[in-house]
């Protein structure tokens, strides 16, 4: 059995497996049972009553963090002509077209964290789907990333926007900010995230659409979350 360190332990011991906290409680224990050396990541994983083999129950969005994510992304924009110079002047990290997809192609370059196009650009970005789709950085019309509008779109990631898709297993996993946000953000963000996914139930789900919420830090334990997000 691997042994668990004194401080792995001691965060642990806080929290009840068997008790549903309040959102207000989690936030707070989450901050406490942080055991990482850096300034770890907090997430959120909800449980949802969806039929992942429907593709109306598959779930794939952005939710803008009214706090942001408290990480530095890193953007590039692939299009062409006034676009180009639109998300140059927008604070695009990097900007191409043909070039920055062969430089991704060839050189098996990805130091960026999200891709916006124009939507000229989706048929030269095809060619690369299958390296960008993996990674979860293909662009898409349901998560604001394909898009006429680069501007309005690097905006909304600069400031915090997350996206989200259901596992195979009805799963939704997103980030919600840093263990060092004040609670009141941590809280906001949480608000923020929850209600996004209430907002896009699907009519064809029977019963209870949220099974369980909860939230940790970067190597802490899960906080089980009351759900009443939509009271």
């Amino acid at each position: 059995m691997k042994k668990r360190s004194k401080k792995y332990t001691e965060a642990f011991s806080k929290i009840d497996k068997t008790k549903v906290y309040s959102k207000e409680e989690a936030v707070k224990l989450v901050k406490e049972t942080s055991i990482s050396k850096f300034d770890g990541t907090v997430e959120i994983a909800m449980r949802l009553n969806l039929d992942t083999k429907k593709a109306d129950q598959q779930l794939r969005g952005a939710i803008a963090l009214p706090k942001g994510t408290g990480k530095t992304v890193r953007v590039l924009v692939i299009a062409k002509g006034d676009n180009a110079k639109k998300a140059k002047a927008a604070g695009a990290d990097y900007v191409g077209d043909v070039d920055m997809i062969e430089k991704i192609e060839k050189e098996n370059w990805f130091e960026f964290d999200t891709m916006i196009a124009t939507p000229d650009m989706m048929p030269l970005l095809g060619k690369i789907g299958r390296v960008l789709g993996p990674k979860g950085l293909m662009p898409n019309p349901k998560t604001g990333t394909v898009t006429v509008d680069v501007e309005k779109a690097i905006e909304e990631v600069k400031a915090g926007r997350v996206e989200y898709r259901t596992d195979s297993f009805g799963n939704i996993h997103g980030v919600i900010g840093k263990v060092s946000f004040k609670e009141e953000d941590l809280l906001e963000n949480l608000d923020a995230f929850v209600k996004a996914i209430l907002k896009v139930k699907p009519a064809t789900v029977k019963g209870d659409y949220v099974k369980n919420i909860s939230i940790s830090s970067t190597m802490g334990p899960g906080i089980k979350i009351e759900n009443n997000f939509d009271k």
